[in-house]
């Protein structure tokens, strides 16, 4: 049996990956929720219009890449906003083929708007979120995946329901913006400079897979957002030279590949235009200072009162409790303090998203830890009542998510 199909095999899909992915249709649910009772904006349509035209190229404006200008933050979200509607609009062209002259949604010879799609096209506004939602779920699954490896099941379990009920996240994914697709690949990308450090240690032909890998989320980090590269690498590489012994002297070389291979990732997210490309970095969009407000404002609201107990009980346990002061929980609640910390001067962003996977990442793992202690049956009654609590105000605060 090959490799390939011998990994098939070992996959599982049993309790532990059920109960995950109820706790992810969940979380899809409600966005489905949110969704269904939203309505189009003006930014809806500036993602849907110019995302369009980074696959469709119908109008753009001389010496612009999009009608949009030439962007400069992030060209993810707005291939991403763009792509179901393309791929809607060739599919009803191709059933006009079938359609009578008076009901075809495109006339011949004739170009089909976002504001005259709208009539054509009821499901607009769940196209344009479908990716968004469904980056949040695989973000869900990579905290799942990250913690249930480090944590073990209970571990995993606090972090994803603390993931599936955060307003923050939901508000992330329901509507087109850069933050949530960011979030993923800063997450993703500084654990796979952790998940390469590992690999380090073992033979050469297991470098391979993560390396491809690595040089993939560094370019989605820098195709959703350009500031979002220099954190990942800067952090990714910390971490690298405090896992890889005796191999720290590579891990410089590794990030400068993976960096390389994402501008070239980036610069095929521009359809390989010199001129939109280099904007990026005439642009002050990787632009970033430091500010105590972010944390400030997300731990001072109310819906996320549960996010922030969980958080201010793991960090009391982090130092009162020896055996959770070590990489598994450092690493986290280091990237989750200098992300958190984060502001952009350069353009409108809102960088301390990209803390939360790994605020929700450094909670399950303490708590994983008080869950092993002599106190463990109250450690976890405890854990399930701010889970409760988080998730009851997280339904509540729906409503308000809808605007």
């Amino acid at each position: 049996m090959t490799h390939r199909f011998g990994a098939l095999r070992r996959f599982r899909f049993n309790r532990p990956q059920r109960i995950a992915a109820a706790m992810l249709a969940i979380f899809l649910l409600q966005g489905l929720w949110i969704t269904a009772h939203q309505t189009l904006t003006d930014r809806d349509y500036q993602y849907a219009r110019c995302g369009r035209e980074t696959w469709e190229r119908p109008s753009a404006l001389a010496g612009y890449y999009t009608s949009c200008g030439n962007i400069h933050d992030g060209i993810l979200a707005y291939r991403l906003a763009g792509l179901p509607l393309t791929l809607n609009l060739l599919a009803e062209r191709g059933l006009d083929w079938f359609r009578k002259p008076e009901n075809k949604v495109v006339q011949t010879g004739g170009e089909l708007n976002i504001w005259e799609l709208r009539h054509q096209m009821t499901h607009i506004l769940l196209l344009l979120r479908l990716p968004f939602l469904f980056a949040g779920c695989v973000l869900g699954g990579c905290i799942w995946w990250v913690t249930r490896r480090l944590y073990g099941n209970l571990g995993g379990y606090t972090a994803l329901a603390l993931y599936c009920f955060c307003p923050a996240m939901l508000k992330a994914c329901v509507s087109p913006n850069t933050e949530g697709l960011a979030a993923l690949g800063v997450y993703g990308g500084i654990y796979t400079c952790i998940g390469v450090a590992h690999a380090m240690q073992g033979p050469r032909r297991k470098w391979r897979p993560r390396l491809i890998l690595l040089t993939v989320l560094f370019g989605l980090a820098a195709a959703s957002h350009i500031a979002a590269l220099p954190v990942t690498a800067v952090l990714g590489l910390l971490l690298m030279l405090w896992v890889a012994e005796g191999h720290r002297s590579q891990a410089l070389p590794v990030i400068l590949a993976a960096c390389c291979g994402a501008l070239a990732l980036l610069f095929a997210g521009y359809g390989f235009s010199p001129d939109a490309f280099s904007y990026v970095f005439r642009s002050a969009a990787g632009f970033l200072w430091f500010s105590a407000d972010p944390a400030r404002r997300f731990f001072s609201t109310f819906a996320e009162a549960g996010v922030t107990v969980a958080a201010g009980a793991a960090c009391a346990l982090y130092l009162a409790l020896r055996r959770s002061r070590y990489f598994g929980n450092t690493a986290p609640l280091l990237c989750a303090g200098v992300c958190m910390a984060l502001i952009m001067t350069g353009t409108p962003g809102s960088p301390w998203m990209w803390s939360l996977p790994f605020v929700f990442t450094f909670t399950g793992g303490v708590f994983a830890d008080a869950y092993e202690s002599p106190r463990s049956r109250l450690a976890v009654a405890a854990a399930g009542a701010i889970v409760a609590l988080q998730a009851v105000l997280c339904v509540l605060n729906l409503p308000a998510l809808i605007g």
